[in-house]
């Protein structure tokens, strides 16, 4: 849609009311044995599972793959009773080369293969060279992009700047979906983060997500309240849906239950699915298994036994 400054100009964000709700949201709601059990095998539906390092070679994303197709061990799958579930991660993220890689490694197993582009990390390319590299990503068999936005378009405040470099990017992506990283560690003031949401969504963003990873602070559960009410004041206004992915530095099982509160109490059952919510993470994943585990057994394994690929 067009840029429509009325949607969030002006638009204030109480921090200290934020904080406080976003603190309440590990204690208020406590799930405890066969249904945590429960949300922490949905969570496993929402993981991208993702690797974004120097040293990525084909093997690594090989075995990344073969993690996303089986998440869990055989006896955790048996002792849950879900071997009809046919249970896997919600994507694979990986850099624009390996894709090529997952797409081969994935095939028949239905699960999307994602990339970062447009300069991933930092974005601070030219825009038709970010361009090329989301139809490059695309044409070797992408079905999801992950975009970076030009930091310094939200920090001047120059939203239609920011609105016609994200829709450029939503036209490069074609049919694959595409996923708006706002770098929200950069952005400074949680009014930022609400406007910069808002211009991605009316850009064409399919997601909108919270960080790089690469950050000094990534995803935390104020600012990711705050897009998430911007979603929701989205949707109110347009009537469309769109989804979100907080990524970086969530490690633990507890955080999986977190953010799925969140979303639940937030914006209702619809975002507990894989179409509209997605972590962005790997070692999560290890030890969500390794709770899962002990539920199935009474005892807690190694964390080196469930390794995320």
């Amino acid at each position: 849609m067009p840029l429509d400054l009325s949607m969030f100009d002006g638009h204030a964000v109480n921090r200290q009311a934020t904080e406080r709700r976003a603190s309440t949201l590990g204690g208020r709601r406590s799930v405890k044995k066969a249904h945590q059990a429960a949300w922490l095998v949905n969570a496993i539906r929402l993981v991208d599972l993702t690797t974004l390092s120097g040293d990525d070679t084909a093997g690594k994303v090989r075995r990344l793959c073969a993690k996303a197709r089986r998440p869990l061990a055989a006896h955790i799958v048996e002792g849950l009773g879900i071997a009809d579930l046919g249970l896997t991660v919600g994507a694979v993220c990986v850099y624009p080369t390996m894709v090529p890689h997952a797409v081969e490694a994935l095939d028949g197993s239905g699960i999307p293969v994602a990339s970062v582009a447009t300069g991933f990390p930092a974005g601070l390319m030219p825009l038709d060279l970010r361009l090329r590299e989301i139809e490059w990503a695309v044409a070797r068999g992408a079905h999801e992009i992950d975009i970076v936005i030009t930091r310094e378009h939200v920090l001047r405040q120059d939203w239609r700047a920011l609105h016609d470099e994200v829709r450029q990017m939503r036209e490069a992506c074609g049919e694959a979906h595409m996923k708006a990283i706002l770098a929200t560690g950069d952005l400074q003031t949680l009014r930022n983060v609400y406007s910069a949401s808002m211009v991605a969504m009316q850009a064409g963003a399919d997601f909108i997500k919270t960080s790089t990873g690469k950050e000094g602070v990534n995803a935390t559960l104020p600012v990711s309240l705050v897009m998430i009410r911007a979603l929701r004041d989205y949707g109110l206004v347009t009537g469309h849906r769109i989804g979100f992915k907080p990524a970086g530095g969530m490690k633990q099982a507890k955080e999986a239950l977190a953010w799925q509160v969140m979303m639940r109490e937030e914006l209702g059952r619809p975002w507990l699915e894989p179409d509209l919510f997605r972590f962005g993470a790997s070692s999560m994943l290890g030890d969500i298994e390794r709770q899962l585990e002990h539920h199935v057994t009474g005892r807690y394994a190694a964390s080196h036994r469930h390794a995320a690929s």
